[in-house]
């Protein structure tokens, strides 16, 4: 009886000991506002990619757009234009520890809740490294984090090619901490978050289909850097004065590397290792060589030659066509995306920034927001239920399957990133310009950013 008794009290003990658990593990849970799974859930495989996706998204911004954008302005402002990218991996990474991550990817409250996340997980807390089931239920949530923050690294990253060679960097700082704010973050909480409006796969009111951030990267971005160039103004001399790349090698290096590392960031957007991280990287591959010939082709067309500044442009301009649309559209259904988009953004390039003389130093909307808005909405008409039935299996995805509703969406999605990246920006630098003043002066823009803002220069022939 001593001994039943014993066991009895022992389980008891147990039971309660439990419970504790169980209650304190609800108490803490409760502060990310995340449903979060087993550990046992996590895939080493899934997981294992993704950290590889994450590091070759880094690579697109450096050394990628970092060289891609520095070959093509003029030698006195390669470190200038290379320290705006490389800047923005140190300061936009504390700036999403701090508050950002928590902005795009924890849930709202209220009426606020389809637009923007809230605080419950500043400083990562509650960021686990168990799966959230919501986002990702195969990895650890701080996969899914990571692989996150590399994007809102490069996509501010990607304005600063408009603006190039004239502004200061102080004044870049304070202008993408508070991009990345304000723009950045409600539009991937739309697009990606838990509650968004434009989430397609977690019920959002208008769904959007952006598979790796076609509207949340390179629409907001794209757009944003028009806005940058007409508000600044032109470079001194534009377009008068000629100011061709200084090392159109440099920027075929970059470009090579952002292709490669592109497949990361769109394949990687599958958020495991299976057959639909397969369809977006083949696609990726599929849409930027089409755009390279489709862009090849039209200045074959207007100049008799093909030039490999062309060449590299139109492959960038498939990879962002293509990024919206990698994870729903067939290879052929890529190809025709990427010779499109290589086309239109030929287009854009060469013959509308001359109609309207607006100085996009680097082509950053030509590229990014051309590109990124004609991706967007070619997404909702190729789109195939066969390789991403995201709104349920025997349901069609795209317009040229039956779903007419999803061009709409797409056009919805579209209007309300340049709508916030139109407002937003224009406000920005509004506010910074009267804080601190957003241009160099005339003498040192004639001297080049590396000396005036860094104290050094890329090239030193004298010493070399």
């Amino acid at each position: 009886m001593r001994c039943m008794a014993k066991k009895y009290l022992n389980a008891m003990k147990i039971a309660r000991w439990a419970l504790g658990l169980g209650l304190l593990g609800l108490v803490t849970g409760s502060a990310g506002a995340q449903t979060t799974g087993p550990a046992s859930a996590i895939s080493n495989g899934d997981n294992a990619w993704m950290l590889v996706s994450a590091a070759l998204v880094l690579m697109m911004s450096g050394p990628g757009l970092a060289l891609f954008y520095g070959g093509l302005v003029r030698k006195k402002n390669i470190l200038g234009t290379m320290m705006q990218t490389f800047a923005m991996m140190a300061v936009v990474t504390v700036l999403w520890a701090v508050v950002t991550y928590s902005l795009a990817f924890g849930v709202g409250s209220g009426h606020f809740a389809a637009f923007i996340g809230g605080f419950h997980n500043m400083f990562l807390k509650g960021v686990p490294l168990t799966p959230i089931m919501e986002y990702a239920p195969t990895i650890p949530g701080q996969t899914f984090m990571v692989y996150q923050l590399m994007f809102a690294i490069i996509t501010p990253a990607l304005i600063t090619g408009a603006f190039a060679e004239r502004m200061k960097f102080s004044a870049m700082l304070v202008f993408m901490v508070l991009w990345t704010i304000f723009v950045y973050s409600p539009m991937a909480h739309m697009v990606w978050g838990i509650g968004g409006l434009l989430n397609a796969s977690l019920g959002g009111k208008f769904p959007c289909l952006d598979f790796a951030g076609g509207t949340v990267v390179h629409v907001t971005s794209g757009v944003s850097a028009l806005v940058t160039a007409l508000y600044l103004g032109k470079r001194l001399g534009y377009p008068q004065k000629p100011m061709p790349p200084h090392s159109v090698v440099l920027s075929f290096v970059g470009a090579c590397l952002l292709w490669v590392g592109w497949f990361g960031f769109n394949a990687g957007s599958a958020l495991g290792a299976g057959s639909l991280a397969t369809s977006a990287f083949v696609n990726t591959h599929f849409g930027a060589a089409a755009a390279a010939i489709g862009w090849a082709a039209a200045e074959w067309l207007r100049n008799k030659k093909v030039s490999a500044l062309g060449a590299i442009s139109g492959a960038v301009a498939g990879l962002v066509a293509i990024t919206p649309a990698s994870g729903f559209v067939t290879p052929m259904g890529a190809l025709w995306i990427g010779l499109i988009a290589g086309v239109v953004c030929y287009l854009m390039v060469v013959k509308v920034k001359n109609i309207f003389g607006y100085d996009d130093s680097l082509d950053a909307f030509g590229v990014h927001g051309a590109g990124g808005t004609l991706g967007a909405v070619l997404t909702g008409l190729f789109a195939n239920s066969g390789i991403n039935a995201i709104f349920g299996a025997g349901k069609a995805t795209g317009f040229f399957e039956g779903n007419h509703r999803q061009l709409v969406n797409q056009l919805i999605g579209v209007a309300i990133a340049w709508t916030i990246s139109i407002i937003g920006t224009l406000i920005i630098l509004f506010v910074v310009d009267k804080l601190i003043g957003l241009r160099v002066s005339e003498d040192d823009e004639r001297e080049g950013l590396d000396l005036t803002q860094h104290g050094e220069e890329g090239y030193d022939w004298e010493n070399a």
